[in-house]
């Protein structure tokens, strides 16, 4: 599986340890399948007076025992995996890697709404089904990196 990884830097050994914390799917290396999304997000750094690459990495087909947790739309689930991670509680499941939709700006005002309640859980999936889901992939688990991706090439923006 190709893979994407937008970053002020070129990253051809990515680890869990220098994600920032309470993210959408914990403490992890995030990459998305969608190369356009990862444009999109490291025009950020460039906005900031930054360097900014798209960074290409490979994913084995075969990850053997590790286990990735799908999320395929912004359900009530992946609202109440989102909502511990982003409170604090790292891969709460033990998942070795957590695929699903990004908490893009729209998304994430209604997130926002929800956890600081002034909507309830069903008026925040409400708004969130008519959301398309982007993609990432959050690697949570460092051996899996390790094993089974592999640097590509970086290209500068």
């Amino acid at each position: 599986m190709r893979l994407y990884h937008a970053s002020p830097v070129i990253v051809e050994h990515p680890d869990v340890l220098h994600s920032r914390e309470n993210l959408d799917f914990g403490r992890g290396f995030y990459t998305t399948t969608m190369r356009d999304q990862a444009v999109n997000y490291a025009e950020r750094f460039l906005r900031r007076g930054e360097d900014a690459y798209v960074n290409e990495y490979e994913l084995d087909d075969d990850i053997g025992d590790f286990f990735i947790k799908a999320f395929p739309s912004y359900n009530e689930e992946w609202l109440d995996y989102v909502a511990l991670c982003r409170k604090g509680h790292s891969s709460p499941n033990r998942y070795d890697a957590v695929s699903g939709g990004i908490a893009n700006d729209r998304v994430f005002n209604t997130i926002d709404l929800y956890f600081a309640g002034f909507i309830t859980k069903e008026e925040a999936l409400d708004r969130l089904k008519y959301e398309k889901p982007n993609h990432q992939l959050c690697i949570l688990n460092g051996q899996m990196l390790e094993r089974h991706l592999r640097f590509v090439k970086a290209e500068k923006l």
